[in-house]
């Protein structure tokens, strides 16, 4: 199966994590990967690394927000990939964390995921993508798509992000 966590909602990164929990209760394989956040940035980090060792991978350098950083992002997000590839063979499940947001920048290509995709449904890899942007072009190749809305939050009422609850 091919499951997809987007919209502009939180909760998908929640999402991602409540299938791990739902895999490995189950006795299944699982790794996982984050495109945007950087290592030690995020709470879900320790507890992902004390479950899944080297079966999990903060990749990112941080959120696309400067052209000039391009370069950086890309490779780190190519590494990422690349990394996502070496996992398929082992884990019953591959969860790809803002893999969408790294597509929608162009920090992936869609032909990227789209080979991954394919590799996943060929080795009878679960894969779960997330973050904002699901392209249209995606949703013939995929099993499940929920979209997170945002109805209310915080930032609306000037209140910044709370670690522990939102990161």
């Amino acid at each position: 199966m091919i499951f997809v966590y987007t919209g502009p909602g939180k909760g998908k990164t929640s999402a991602c994590l409540g299938q791990v929990v739902r895999a490995l209760g189950s006795g299944w394989k699982v790794a996982f990967a984050q495109f945007m956040k950087r290592d030690g940035e995020a709470g879900e980090q320790a507890f992902l690394r004390a479950c899944l060792g080297d079966a999990f991978l903060a990749g990112g350098i941080g959120f696309f927000r400067n052209e000039r950083e391009r370069p950086a992002h890309r490779k780190a997000a190519e590494q990422t990939l690349a990394w996502a590839h070496s996992r398929l063979p082992e884990a019953d499940v591959l969860i790809l964390d803002e893999s969408l947001y790294a597509l929608g920048n162009g920090l992936v290509t869609l032909n990227e995921v789209k080979v991954l995709i394919e590799e996943a449904r060929a080795r009878n890899t679960h894969l779960i993508l997330s973050g904002r942007g699901f392209p249209d072009e995606l949703l013939d190749v995929v099993d499940l798509v929920t979209e997170m809305k945002e109805i209310k939050h915080p930032l609306q009422q000037g209140l910044g992000a709370i670690r522990g609850l939102d990161y």
